[in-house]
């Protein structure tokens, strides 16, 4: 079985239950994912070697993330983007969302120029997030620490947190805190969502 083909049944075999993928977006992610395996071999982008685990722990909670965000066009800045995650499969699933994708380390940054061709809803910025101007409804991320996104929050952030993080986050004042929900792939990571209170 080729790699694309075992992609896409994967794909469609984790996340079909929660949203179905057209074709071009399955392709779309692959194309990345593709990449991804290509530039790691001498750019650390990612420890995970294994088929399935990159779907899941990838592709899948990044798109999970997506079709949390509110249905209408919404501007996101993905703080700490690295191999592009959950940014640029957030943007293959809504394409009337713009997509800001934040990273300082510049080897990465070109990764993920090379990745975003063609996307025009995503931009990359090869800089620390606090140092990029403009304003945005959403803030995401998944591989920097809280306490490092929550200043960086205009309007609403969303996260994928282990158990520990996920309560530290919600004793934080100036944040209306939506209930937690659980990633269904087995994992104990939670997406926490919240917005800043007007007060």
């Amino acid at each position: 079985m080729s790699d694309e083909r075992e992609f896409s049944e994967l794909l469609i075999r984790y996340f079909s239950a929660i949203r179905a993928l057209s074709p071009l977006e399955i392709s779309a992610l692959y194309r990345h994912y593709e990449l991804l395996v290509r530039w790691n071999t001498v750019l650390n982008l990612t420890s995970i070697r294994r088929l399935e685990d990159a779907v899941v722990r990838h592709y899948c909670e990044a798109l999970f993330v997506a079709v949390h965000l509110p249905a209408e066009s919404v501007s996101v800045l993905d703080v700490g983007s690295g191999a592009g995650f959950p940014g640029i499969p957030m943007a293959v699933m809504r394409q009337e969302c713009r997509f800001v994708l934040a990273e300082s380390h510049r080897r990465k940054a070109v990764f993920l120029r090379e990745a975003t061709r063609g996307y025009a809803n995503l931009r990359v910025e090869s800089r620390r997030a606090e140092d990029i101007g403009g304003s945005f409804d959403w803030v995401v991320s998944r591989a920097v620490r809280w306490n490092q996104v929550l200043p960086l929050v205009q309007t609403s952030v969303a996260m994928l947190l282990g158990q520990q993080d996920g309560e530290s986050v919600k004793q934080v004042a100036g944040f209306l805190w939506l209930p937690d929900v659980r990633l269904p792939w087995g994992d104990s990571k939670s997406l926490v969502m919240g917005t800043r209170s007007r007060e």
